[in-house]
């Protein structure tokens, strides 16, 4: 197999490099007429018939062959037994991963509050996980069990009573790795079905499966349209676009190191973003020659040559001031800071989903087992969004207690609020509460 990148080589000193930026960044996932159509008669079918239309889109789609829904469940004691089924080595570092990963978003959660005002009106936000979420894993052999853990933990951790997984097994493949995240991540069911189907499985609830109120994780085209299509009927965590690393180096770290960083994002599939910035235009070279060097070396090197040379880039800025300005501009998924002191420029970064501090702080541990959630924002999504967390899972109830004199002033204010927008009832409401020695204050 012969491989080779050409990957492109942008200055920020060119007149015409905030036009190549814009053209490299840009990405557009939105779903086509065929398959949003496709999308909404699935939801359709799911809805009208239910647990029979499940099991009818999955001998379709997936190949299974299942007789009814009772095919399609995975009990307790199947997720236990993929436990016995991985090696000693998987699941130790599956059960180190789940530790560190909920030790974190323990110190996430967010507790209620409420204070006391002088005239005894009580104000303050009541805290609550929500019922029940869904969990989409993808299936077969592109399967992630890290991603079960870091969906499933914070949603256990925030206190949701009951997780629901769905997992496609493409041809009656089952994952044995993704089963034992999920027994370790402390999953309640799990369905195996995928696709759209599955997403509105989760949304409008079927004989068997229960109706949720948030649907999280990662899918393909289908299950992105999906989500966009429920939201509103549950909430959902975000749409996702490709995988995306952004490597800011002052020259100094190993340029094989670098590469390999780079690689693994591009790894994930052709449409994957991976760049370099650095002031050293001789560094940006080395890196180049590590890159075709290494390249040939990769299991899926066809994939990173694809995205390397698609959506891949190697930037020369003028100094680190303004390679942080093309990183904040980039507001990457993942952003590594490989340089000398990267807790001197943490402070400039404004916009990034995850940022890796150092020369020896690759990005692969926030993926598996740092800690912090590899849920994140892309698509330059970090300029409003943040990664998935224990906060996603709980809801916030504001409380509002009046004391007697406090109903009384509050309701002179809220009446002339209420009257200058005329909604009179509103206003009456709010003056029958006002105490005689305050009429006409």
């Amino acid at each position: 197999m012969t491989v080779s990148t050409a990957i492109a080589r942008l200055n920020a000193a060119d007149a015409e490099f905030a036009r190549h930026l814009d053209h490299l960044l840009s990405w557009e996932s939105v779903s086509d007429d065929a398959v949003n159509q496709r999308v909404l008669d699935i939801i359709k079918g799911v809805r009208e018939r239910g647990d029979a239309a499940l099991v009818e889109y999955t001998q379709r789609f997936d190949g299974v062959q299942a007789s009814g829904i009772a095919d399609l469940i995975l009990g307790r004691e199947r997720l236990e037994l993929a436990l016995t089924r991985i090696t000693p080595e998987q699941r130790a570092a599956l059960e180190k991963a789940a530790e560190r990963v909920r030790i974190y978003h323990e110190r996430q959660k967010q507790d209620s509050w409420q204070y006391t005002e002088a005239d005894g009106t009580v104000l303050g936000q009541k805290v609550t996980p929500l019922d029940r979420a869904g969990l989409y894993v993808p299936g077969g052999k592109a399967s992630y069990p890290s991603s079960v853990l870091m969906n499933a933990i914070p949603a256990k951790v925030a206190g949701v009573a009951e997780v629901v997984m769905v997992v496609p097994t493409p041809r009656g493949e089952v994952n044995e790795l993704v089963l034992a995240a999920a027994c370790i991540a402390g999953v309640d069911r799990v369905f195996t079905v995928g696709g759209a189907q599955a997403v509105a499985a989760l949304a409008y609830g079927t004989e068997s499966v229960p109706q949720v109120d948030k649907i999280v994780g990662p899918g393909n085209i289908y299950v992105a349209t999906a989500k966009r299509h429920v939201f509103g009927q549950v909430g959902i965590d975000m749409i996702a676009g490709p995988s995306e690393i952004l490597v800011v180096c002052d020259g100094q770290t190993d340029p094989d190191w670098i590469a390999m960083d780079l690689f693994s994002q591009a790894e994930h599939d052709e449409d994957a973003q991976a760049i370099l910035v650095s002031p050293d235009a001789e560094f940006l070279d080395r890196v180049a020659v590590s890159i075709d060097k290494l390249l040939p070396t990769m299991e899926r090197a066809e994939i990173i040559e694809k995205s390397i040379n698609g959506r891949g880039a190697l930037i020369q800025v003028r100094d680190m001031q303004q390679a942080i300005e093309v990183a904040n501009r980039i507001a990457p998924e993942h952003l590594e800071l490989s340089v000398a002191d990267p807790q001197a420029w943490l402070p400039h970064i404004r916009h990034a989903g995850a940022i890796f501090m150092g020369r020896h702080t690759s990005e692969a541990l926030g993926d598996y087992c740092a800690g912090p959630n590899h849920v994140l924002p892309t698509s330059g999504t970090a300029r409003f969004s943040s990664p998935l967390g224990v906060y996603d899972f709980q809801k916030r109830s504001s409380i509002i207690y009046c004391s007697e004199q406090g109903a009384s002033e509050l309701g002179q204010t809220a009446s002339v609020l209420a009257r200058g927008e005329s909604l009179t009832a509103h206003a009456r409401s709010a003056e029958y509460r006002i105490l005689d020695q305050d009429k006409g204050n």
